[in-house]
């Protein structure tokens, strides 16, 4: 299993913990250190739209001009901003053997991750 996100995020920092108390393994991968490339968020276009994928909450999303909030309806585009912003990226992102889990929502990781 693999985790996306940034370290010092407040919603990372609940995902973690959660993590370790129900002592599940994981990898986790640093978009600010590690970057990410356009085949893995491709990839993730295959289960999520772009519109999902975008945190439209967070502060590297609210400093966009608004061309270039704009050109999230291509995909292109969409995947280029996020590569060169990844932190716009919503966190956090898991890569399962059964599929992906966007966002921290305590109920569905309970049911998807403690079986």
């Amino acid at each position: 299993m693999t985790v996306y996100g940034i370290k010092n995020c407040d919603t990372m920092k609940k995902a973690f913990d959660w993590l370790k108390e129900n002592n599940i393994e994981y990898d986790f991968h640093d978009y600010k250190k590690s970057g990410i490339d356009k085949a893995t968020i491709q990839e993730w276009l295959k289960s999520f739209p772009i519109e999902q994928l975008i945190n439209t909450k967070g502060t590297t999303w609210k400093q966009l001009s608004d061309e270039q909030k704009s050109s999230i309806s291509n995909n292109d585009a969409a995947i280029e901003l996020m590569i060169s912003k990844p932190s716009m990226i919503k966190r956090p992102l898991v890569k399962m053997e059964q599929g992906y889990l966007l966002g921290f929502e305590v109920e569905k990781w309970e049911e998807i991750l403690n079986k």
